[in-house]
């Protein structure tokens, strides 16, 4: 089995918000990769350059960020012929790696537009780069950039950042120094091509949290109903944890709930609302083991909520 670190440099509409195709808003005009053994060792690279085909018109910032040019990519080849060699090259057995979870999104988006997207089959898993380093290196939760983890382990900037091979060797160099076996555990799911059926739905159970993805609903309403969606078993030993608190929305696509278990504790479910690119409805729901301290600072959120509802009533009463 081979690691294919990835990345992607993308153009796009070069005449404003809303002038963009919604089916495809980023279109990809470079793909690099590296190619990793079983024992992370280098053995292979992927660089080509793509002519773009729905903005034709190389974006300002794109061009002063990759220093990709107009006319290198009017003399490349098309995507549909460039992605067809690539997945060539990637082989049969392999696994994604990225800096972040953008990539594989517009990557799965550009083939789904190209009529391309039966060459990968999803949900598909991958390792995020970014995730590892920020859990496993340097123990925070807020997302760094490719150059920062290329500091924190001192590596030569040899190369220009924002080239896709090259950002995708960085990437390379970072996930060879990220321990093997811890990295294995938090391996990620790219939902892009999320479950249409209650039998393809996703259960991931990491040692820290819990991740579920339903299959596709008609409405919101639909969806929380679901036993499935509302549940909140523990993720540790498996048993029904109790509610404290029932689901309660505090943002427009966000639910929240607290319940207990009798040998773990709280836990804190969360529920998105999502939708697929047909606008049809799913949940992303995640449970987590949390302490009394967060525990009183979700009860606080809910009780901040209803006063806030409240005073919208009464506001409204006093209109009348």
């Amino acid at each position: 089995m081979n690691y294919i670190v990835v990345d992607f440099e993308w153009n796009q509409t070069s005449y404003g918000k809303g002038s963009e195709n919604r089916k495809i808003p980023f279109e990809i005009i470079e793909i690099g990769a590296v190619k990793l053994n079983e024992k992370r060792k280098e053995v292979d690279r992927f660089s080509r350059t793509i002519r773009p085909k729905v903005y034709k018109k190389l974006h300002y910032i794109t061009k002063e960020l990759t220093g990709i040019t107009q006319e290198e990519l009017n003399v490349s080849d098309p995507f549909t012929y460039v992605l067809v060699d690539f997945m060539l090259w990637c082989g049969k057995d392999y696994t994604f790696c990225t800096w972040g979870n953008m990539d594989l999104v517009e990557l799965q988006r550009n083939m789904k537009y190209y009529g391309l997207l039966d060459l990968l089959k999803g949900p598909v898993k991958y390792y995020n780069v970014q995730k590892l380093f920020r859990e496993l290196c340097a123990h925070d939760t807020a997302a760094a950039s490719l150059e920062t983890a290329v500091d924190y382990f001192d590596l030569p900037k040899s190369e220009d950042f924002h080239r896709a091979v090259n950002d995708a060797a960085y990437t390379a160099e970072i996930f060879r120094r990220v321990d093997r076996e811890a990295a294995k555990k938090l391996y990620s799911i790219d939902y892009y091509q999320n479950p249409q059926t209650k039998k393809e739905e996703i259960h991931l159970r990491y040692d820290s949290y819990y991740k579920y993805i339903s299959r596709v609903f008609d409405t919101r309403e639909e969806a929380m109903a679901d036993k499935e969606v509302r549940s909140t078993r523990c993720y540790k030993c498996g048993r029904a944890a109790r509610k404290r608190m029932h689901w309660f929305s505090a943002k427009a696509k966000a639910y929240y709930c607290l319940a207990d278990c009798p040998e773990h504790g709280y836990i804190r479910g969360k529920i998105r609302i999502k939708k697929d690119d047909e606008q049809r409805i799913y949940v992303v729901k995640t449970l987590r083991l949390i302490d009394a301290e967060k525990a009183d600072q979700l009860r606080q959120m809910k009780a901040d909520v209803l006063q806030k509802r409240r005073e919208r009533r009464q506001k409204g009463c006093q209109c009348h």
